[in-house]
Parts: C-alpha cells; sequence; structure tokens
C-alpha cells in the first residue's frame, strides 16, 4: 500500500471513529432524560406510599409492603440517575443533595424535576 492511502486510510478509521462517540451535549441529554423519566416514577410511587400508610395506619386497612419495598428500590435508582446528571452538568453539592432529597416529600420530585429540567436546558442548550 501507498504512503498515500495509507494516510487516506488512517484518516477515514478517525472519521469512523469520532462519529461514533457521542458529544458531551447528547450525553447531558441523555441523562436529564433519565432523570425526569425517574423523578416522575419515585414521585408516583411515593404518593402511593403515602396513600398506602395512610389507609394502613389511619383507618387500619391492611396495606400493600410491596409498595414500600418498590418505591425503596426506585428511589436508589432516583438517586443514581440524578447524581449521574449532576455530574455531568457539574451542580454543586449542596443542590445535588437537595435534588435527591426531593424524592422523600410528596409531590416535591415533581417540582423539582420541572425546575431542574427547565435549568439544565436553559444552561445546556439541550
Amino acid at each position: 500500500m501507498t504512503p498515500a492511502a495509507q494516510a487516506s486510510a488512517a484518516q477515514n478509521t478517525e472519521a469512523d471513529a469520532t462519529s461514533a462517540v457521542t458529544t458531551p451535549k447528547d450525553k447531558i441529554k441523555a441523562a436529564l432524560v433519565r432523570y425526569r423519566v425517574m423523578a416522575w416514577i419515585t414521585g408516583v410511587w411515593l404518593l402511593l406510599l403515602v396513600a398506602n400508610m395512610i389507609a394502613e395506619y389511619g383507618f387500619d386497612k391492611a396495606g400493600f409492603p410491596l409498595i414500600a419495598i418498590a418505591h425503596g428500590w426506585i428511589y436508589v435508582v432516583y438517586l443514581i440517575t440524578t447524581v449521574d446528571l449532576a455530574m455531568k452538568v457539574r451542580w454543586s453539592p449542596g443542590k445535588t443533595v437537595i435534588t435527591c432529597l426531593a424524592g422523600t416529600v410528596p409531590f416535591l420530585s415533581f417540582w423539582f424535576e420541572h425546575i431542574r429540567a427547565k435549568d439544565v436546558k436553559a444552561t445546556f442548550d439541550v
């Protein structure tokens, strides 16, 4: 193979490799979508948990213990997606912790999801 052909092949290989790599903006957008989905799922399961606890302790109705277990595991996934987004957009530790805690107060995860998504979209144009 001639030196010119080798150089051309190397350039084509580099172009193929760089086109397969996602941009930081794409990674932020994907992390934002994951965070938003998990914020809503966590919020819904937290409301189910609250309703279950009210029925169980307020009205002496038999509750569903699986709701608490499911919310616990869903909250862990929410924490992971929140920290993932926080690292990608470089949130301060305080902002990250407050956003993580939003999944423990009914309705707060919905409000924080709206605020954080609006902020990330405005900052990074995603």
